[in-house]
């Protein structure tokens, strides 16, 4: 028994899919190596790889799903786990960088006592207690 061909206009969205996926990808490889700092660095993974990853799983489910082998349930949890961790990995990076260089912090404005005072900042000794 020969599985049945995927119609054409399938093949093509999935096709696409993947390569637009490769294509994020790569870019985002790219940006990993090519930019100068940490901050830059992680900006082109995270969002370049997250679109890669989201075309490649797009196509998965699409072909998957047209051709009944199995449920696509298995793309959507991983294209959820994947859109939630890569953005709050990125943060906690930025946090623990901008904790180790704290002159790369950007000033806080004027009148904003609340964000000035941070748990590792060391506290004023002239301030009232």
């Amino acid at each position: 028994m020969t599985p049945e061909p995927l119609p054409f206009v399938v093949e093509l969205i999935a096709s696409l899919l993947m390569i637009a996926g490769g294509g994020f990808a790569l870019v985002g490889a790219i940006g990993l190596v090519r930019l100068r700092d940490l901050y830059m660095r992680l900006h082109a993974p995270t969002k370049a790889s997250t679109l890669g990853v989201g075309g490649a799983l797009l196509a998965s489910m699409l072909v998957f799903g047209w051709t009944g082998q199995r449920v696509v349930i298995h793309e959507l949890l991983i294209t959820a786990f994947v859109f939630l961790t890569a953005p709050i990995a990125a943060h906690l990076l930025v946090k623990s960088a901008l904790e180790r260089e704290p002159l790369r912090r950007p000033p806080v404005p004027e009148g904003d006592a609340q964000l000035s005072a941070s748990p590792s900042a060391p506290a004023d000794p002239g301030a009232p207690r």
